[in-house]
């Protein structure tokens, strides 16, 4: 099953060194050796994608509330980088469009579905195509509803489910939808599970990568790929086991 190449995944960005999210985290990610950038996303009041993890504004930026009740301006009015240290203050929260002109040939994405206000789905879908980086994108959620959506109006683009936990009926979603990778969260992992999903044709991606030992633990296992914080430290390790 592992005819492609890994997939070193920067966990919105390399966002232990930098803050979560901004051009920072995806520049020093790719800066680091990182082909693969994994990133969140929400909709704004006036319908536009913008890229930010919580549904609140309060943990990432100086601003305060629900993304989802902000304007793109007052979104941009932002900083979303003093939080995580003083050098990066003045960092903005990014579109998705922005950063879709920014990466999006450099990099393939990992668009996450964070948010679950509608037209979320099919906003993030036309930026891709506007674009034309459907060969260039994976759209992740945990919420099944967001990738039935995905698959139904863009059934071209490659599709995983992140889960907590894997059980048959799990999987028999999975496959009825035509999903291509089923995500399990790392410390649930074990070679049994992968070569199990692997017999099934699913590609298995690894996130909750938290530190060294659960990384380690699962390229043991066998994924085909994770989301890590330090991408520079997972990249090393690929490195040595060639």
């Amino acid at each position: 099953m592992n005819q492609h190449p890994f997939m070193a995944i920067a966990h919105r960005g390399a966002s232990s060194y930098a803050p979560e999210n901004t051009f920072a985290a995806y520049d020093l990610a790719l800066e680091m050796g990182a082909q693969h950038i994994e990133l969140d996303v929400h909709l704004t009041t006036d319908g536009q994608v913008v890229v930010i993890h919580d549904d609140l504004l309060d943990r990432t930026t100086d601003g305060t509330g629900p993304v989802a009740a902000c304007s793109l301006a007052e979104i941009k009015a932002l900083d979303a980088g003093a939080w995580f240290e003083q050098a990066f203050a003045g960092e903005r929260i990014p579109t998705l469009g922005e950063v879709l002109g920014r990466y999006g040939r450099r990099a393939h994405l990992h668009i996450e579905i964070k948010g679950q206000t509608p037209g979320l789905v099919p906003a993030t879908l036309g930026l891709v195509r506007q674009q034309d980086l459907t060969e260039h994108v994976t759209i992740t959620s945990f919420h099944l509803s967001a990738l039935e959506e995905t698959r139904r109006l863009a059934d071209e683009l490659p599709t995983g489910w992140l889960v907590s936990a894997i059980d048959e009926a799990i999987v028999a979603d999975t496959l009825r939808l035509g999903l291509t990778q089923l995500c399990p969260r790392a410390d649930i992992v074990t070679a049994e599970m992968v070569n199990d999903l692997h017999g099934r044709g699913l590609v298995v991606r690894a996130w909750g990568v938290g530190d060294e030992r659960l990384m380690r633990a699962a390229l043991e296992a066998g994924v085909d790929g994770m989301t890590v914080n330090f991408p520079d430290v997972l990249l090393a390790s690929l490195a040595d086991r060639l």
